[in-house]
């Protein structure tokens, strides 16, 4: 059996390249998310991923299926619809979350049309859903990169972020960190979605942020140990999705997706730190 489940991998260097992709997005983007589900921003994350496609489609009408073009205009507007939403909300009545909403809905449509415009449906599939076997080595150093400056990024900034997630009104009375904590806060988190949409597309690069983490949030009740449990929830979520997609012959970062979806309803209903069935566990073992 064990042979089977490393067949793929061994056989194949897409399935490698694949499996070393889906590993650095694991290590780098669930913590983040932890981080996002503690400061009850997760559904920003959603509207984050889709701010980074039209200047993804803009990169792809200029320069083709460019993965450093691409990059860099999903990068900058992501960024820019991070800062023009904050904009609104603190010069109009606006909060913040609909403010984003209302960009959200914007990117998504104008990048849809942008790629509509010169590119055919595959073009668009490849952009909404990624394409986590077609990984090659531009993609794996950019995601490389991309861990690599999440975990510096953590290493150094580790303590004020876990303070502003618990008292943010302290931290800005004992510290001028709060508002560049915030802002590179923001910015990886783009970043991320960055490089997550270069294997999984705008559409589910979210998946592999947020569900990791949620389901982490049901296994441990210490910030440390969610973080490691997101990481591994996103390391299990890739191996098996991969696993899965290629016997099955389903398309890969749904099936990445949906099987930390998958991990996820398995510890709402039996997770020690609040799952459904948790009570009745308890009672019958008293």
């Amino acid at each position: 059996m064990t042979v089977d489940l490393l067949a793929p991998f061994a056989e194949f260097a897409f399935m490698r390249r694949a499996l070393v992709g889906c590993v650095a997005l694991s290590i780098s983007a669930p913590p983040l998310g932890v981080f996002l589900v503690l400061r009850r921003m997760s559904l920003m994350t959603d509207s984050m991923s889709h701010a980074i496609l039209p200047g993804a489609a803009l990169a792809f009408l200029a320069a083709g299926l460019s993965l450093p073009a691409m990059a860099a205009g999903g990068l900058v507007a992501g960024l820019a619809v991070a800062l023009l939403s904050g904009f609104v909300a603190r010069a109009t009545i606006l909060r913040e979350d609909a403010s984003l909403a209302a960009f959200y809905l914007i990117s998504l449509a104008l990048g849809v049309m942008l790629v509509s415009l010169r590119g055919s449906n595959v073009d668009l599939l490849h952009i909404l859903f990624g394409t986590v076997l077609g990984l090659d080595d531009q993609a794996l150093i950019l995601l490389g990169a991309v861990a690599t400056t999440t975990l510096v990024w953590f290493a150094v900034a580790y303590r004020p972020l876990v303070l502003e997630c618990v008292d943010p009104l302290f931290l800005r009375l004992v510290s001028r960190a709060s508002g560049p904590v915030h802002l590179s806060f923001l910015a990886l988190v783009v970043l991320n979605l960055v490089g997550g949409f270069q294997a999984l597309g705008t559409m589910l690069a979210v998946g592999i942020m947020l569900l990791p983490a949620v389901t982490a949030r049901l296994w441990s009740a210490t910030l440390p140990g969610m973080l490691a449990t997101s990481v591994l929830a996103g390391l299990l979520s890739s191996v098996a999705g991969l696993l899965v997609s290629y016997y099955a012959d389903l398309p890969s970062g749904p099936a990445i997706v949906l099987a930390a979806g998958a991990l996820y309803l398995v510890s709402a209903l039996i997770g020690p730190q609040g799952g459904v069935f948790v009570p009745v566990l308890r009672r019958a073992r008293g």
